[in-house]
């Protein structure tokens, strides 16, 4: 179903397809305490789909960044406390290595009681492999510590499978 649509034609429209998926992991004890945190909402890893390569695997770099497939890490905060930002790490396989992602941590919002959003595009990605992913929050003293568990972005494309041409605007 496509997000926020009750009707699969809509999803023509929004380019998103009907197979697009979302990976949940709720809160866990591994989550730390840096952001004296009430449970975390929930990390959300969407699945977004807009085109592919010409040939259906390897870089995107020459696919326009509105249309390439790409991996989305959402996390919510329900407080923090002395926090500066996030950076978002990728590897290859769920033991690493990892690469961080973010040239600049993604500001966080310092001392609150709100609630906050983020998410993080990774649009970089090989539509044919398998990603996975975490989230390390940074304090203000520049103390580092791992935020979210390891989670999974499966592969949007398998070799072989017919390139996804962008929907038509009408």
């Amino acid at each position: 179903m496509c997000p926020g649509s009750a009707r699969a034609a809509d999803c023509a429209a929004c380019a998103v397809p009907l197979s697009c998926g979302v990976v949940s992991l709720p809160w866990s004890p591994l989550v730390p305490t840096i952001c004296r945190l009430l449970p975390i909402a929930a990390v959300l890893l969407a699945l977004h789909s807009f085109a592919v390569a010409a040939d259906g695997c390897g870089s995107q770099a020459s696919v326009p960044a509105d249309q390439r497939l790409s991996n989305t890490a959402h996390w919510t905060t329900a407080s923090e406390e002395e926090n500066f930002g996030y950076d978002v790490y990728r590897g290859d396989a769920e033991q690493g290595p990892f690469v961080k992602l973010t040239k600049q941590p993604m500001l966080g919002n310092g001392t609150t009681s709100e609630t906050h959003k983020y998410k993080y595009v990774d649009d970089s990605i090989d539509p044919c492999k398998d990603y996975w992913y975490y989230v390390e929050s940074i304090n203000t003293d520049g103390s580092r510590e791992k935020f979210t568990p390891v989670f999974r972005a499966p592969a949007k494309r398998h070799p072989g499978d017919a390139p996804v041409k962008p929907a038509a605007k009408h």
